[in-house]
């Protein structure tokens, strides 16, 4: 993981540098390559300033932000950290959380500009009951309700019910309680089109139908980064933007 800054990423070109917008992204060290990825996805194309930041657990924990204990449940180590986007951001603006495994085919801006600060968080509103026991490389597949619907989330972070996601709550509340976003009223939960949460293998693209076109893929039952799912659907498109950022990362090496 290649880091700049100390701890995020930043672009600071085409925009004004004071409303960069905060992405943090989900980070788990079997799943590196998935957030070079898909923070090169953003960046790349990107036409606004973004500053992209990895939710690392074993960072968290070091700053004593984080320290429930792990769940036979959990898939990934940001299954609970995520929720500390709005304090990791300061409670300040809006800011993004997204899981590592998306790959962006669209360019951010275009999100950005669904928000409305009406709402406390935004997110796609998925109906989502996967068929499959298992996800990943062997990670138990849970069904529960708004599945999918914290894996990307627009976070108003200094709305006041926002403000309750300390890092005390974040560790000892339930997944329920997190997940199904509980410390919010239903009308506080903003929806986005489902195609900037595009789940392969469940969401389907509409031949003609350009509304139906992922602008970014949620390889949210594995993606081609595990052997499992090398033949999954859009791993071209995946294994593309793998070729370049390695072609990239090769070239600024030199």
């Amino acid at each position: 993981m290649t880091l700049a800054n100390g701890n995020a990423h930043q672009v600071t070109s085409n925009g004004d540098v004071s409303k960069t917008f905060k992405i943090f992204v989900g980070y788990d060290p079997r799943e590196d390559l998935a957030y070079e990825v898909c923070q090169h996805s953003i960046l790349k194309r990107s036409s606004i300033p973004v500053e992209i930041t990895p939710i690392v657990q074993s960072d968290l924990r070091k700053k004593g932000l984080y320290w429930r204990e792990r769940g036979q449940l959990e898939s990934t180590e940001f299954s609970f950290s995520r929720f500390l986007t709005p304090y990791l951001a300061n409670y300040d603006g809006w800011a993004m959380f997204v899981d590592c495994d998306f790959l962006y085919l669209a360019d951010i801006k275009e999100l950005t500009e669904l928000i409305d600060d009406k709402y406390a968080i935004m997110c796609v509103h998925h109906d989502y009951s996967p068929k499959e026991t298992t996800k990943m490389d062997g990670a138990v597949q849970t069904v529960y309700p708004r599945k999918n619907w914290s894996s990307m989330v627009l976070y108003n972070c200094g709305h006041p019910k926002n403000k309750g996601l300390t890092p005390e709550v974040v560790n000892t509340q339930t997944g329920a309680f997190l997940h199904r976003f509980q410390w919010l009223e239903d009308d506080e939960i903003g929806s986005v089109p489902f195609v900037w949460n595009f789940l392969e293998g469940h969401n389907k693209v509409v031949e003609n139908d350009s509304t139906t076109f992922p602008k970014a893929v949620h390889y949210t039952r594995g993606g081609p980064w595990f052997d499992a799912w090398k033949n999954c659907e859009f791993a071209d498109l995946w294994l593309n933007e793998m070729q370049e950022y390695m072609e990239k990362n090769k070239f600024n090496a030199i």
